[in-house]
């Protein structure tokens, strides 16, 4: 199947993590390795003034931890936390890492975006390797 799979993960939605880690799990050989991505957007420097000082040192351990503990249920899996906007990240990261299948979970649309989400979208669109999205 796929040796070099990234599992974008939005922690929006527990039941659309858990799906696409099921995905994920079904696309996998026993070789594969299964990163689990979460994208940390930069708060604006206007908001920021506002956070407690250690806000984003203590998100980002949060948030590797939530990572870690999906990743230990799946074989060869791991969990990286990266700064940046997220449908451009996901794909630099894709295309550094050789990852050859994306599985991305999207909302429901609303008026602003009628067909998938807009990260879904842009990775959909401009990523160099299969994508698998889950509505």
């Amino acid at each position: 199947m796929y040796k070099t799979i990234l599992v974008p993960i939005a922690f929006d939605s527990d039941a659309k993590a858990e799906a696409a880690l099921a995905v994920a799990r079904r696309l996998a050989d026993d070789d594969s390795t299964i990163t689990l991505l979460h994208v940390m957007e930069h708060i604006p420097g206007y908001a920021i003034s506002y956070m407690p000082p250690d806000y984003q040192v203590s998100s980002r351990k949060a948030v590797q931890a939530e990572l870690d503990a999906l990743a230990a249920r799946l074989d060869h899996a791991r969990g990286v936390v990266v700064e940046g906007h997220s449908g451009r990240t996901i794909l630099d990261y894709a295309e550094e890492n050789a990852v050859d299948m994306i599985v991305i979970a999207s909302h429901r649309p609303g008026m602003s975006d009628i067909l998938i989400g807009s990260t879904a979208t842009t990775v959909v669109r401009h990523a160099k390797c299969g994508v698998h999205v889950l509505r």
